[in-house]
């Protein structure tokens, strides 16, 4: 299945798919058989169904711009189901990252394109830098209510294991980028 694994919302997507084959080595092709992708996600709007439509014996999918910009951020599931008569197969499924739009009208507003652990990892530092100047109660009780915050071994424990993950995905994007991988040594020997 050849639908993008990354789209930005409110942009036209375009992708091809090959005829198929099922467990029995019968081919499903555009000819007899329908193909639809089924998106789903956690966040209202929570859907979008794409139908194929016959490309040489495969199948061409178009999701408008319209279409798209309607697309929450963030992690989607797919599912590939073929028909023809009263039989289904499903041909794969999958995930796919929808990118917020950064086009706007008249006065742009603020983005933040950071990651969630990123964000997550400000935070932290923030809490670590009010806790040391003394701005942070550490604990209280209000009539029966107890609050009882992170003290600072633990929050600094949280900021390495945040400071790791952020490095992971910062390696994987350089790898997504073709960059390589900044963990890999090269050695020239002449």
């Amino acid at each position: 299945m050849n639908i993008p694994s990354e789209i930005r919302a409110g942009s036209t997507i375009k992708w091809r798919d090959d005829p198929a084959t099922d467990v029995f080595g019968n081919e499903v092709t555009s000819s007899d058989w329908t193909l639809k992708y089924y998106l789903r996600t956690n966040a209202a709007p929570s859907g979008h169904t794409s139908t194929g439509s016959a490309y040489l014996t495969g199948w061409e999918f178009t999701i408008s711009a319209t279409d798209s910009a309607d697309f929450v951020a963030g992690d989607w599931y797919w599912e590939a189901l073929a028909t023809k008569d009263s039989e289904t197969l499903a041909l794969g499924y999958g995930k796919l990252k929808v990118e917020a739009s950064l086009s706007y009208s008249g006065i742009p507003g603020q983005f933040d394109g950071r990651s969630q652990v990123k964000k997550d990892l400000e935070a932290i530092q923030a809490a670590i830098r009010t806790l040391i100047a003394g701005g942070a109660v550490q604990e209280y009780k209000i009539g029966n209510r107890n609050l009882k915050r992170y003290d600072l071994p633990d929050l600094l424990q949280l900021e390495a294991r945040y400071k790791a993950e952020v490095k992971r995905e910062e390696q994987a994007e350089l790898i997504a980028n073709g960059l390589g991988n900044p963990r890999n040594m090269f050695v020239r020997f002449n």
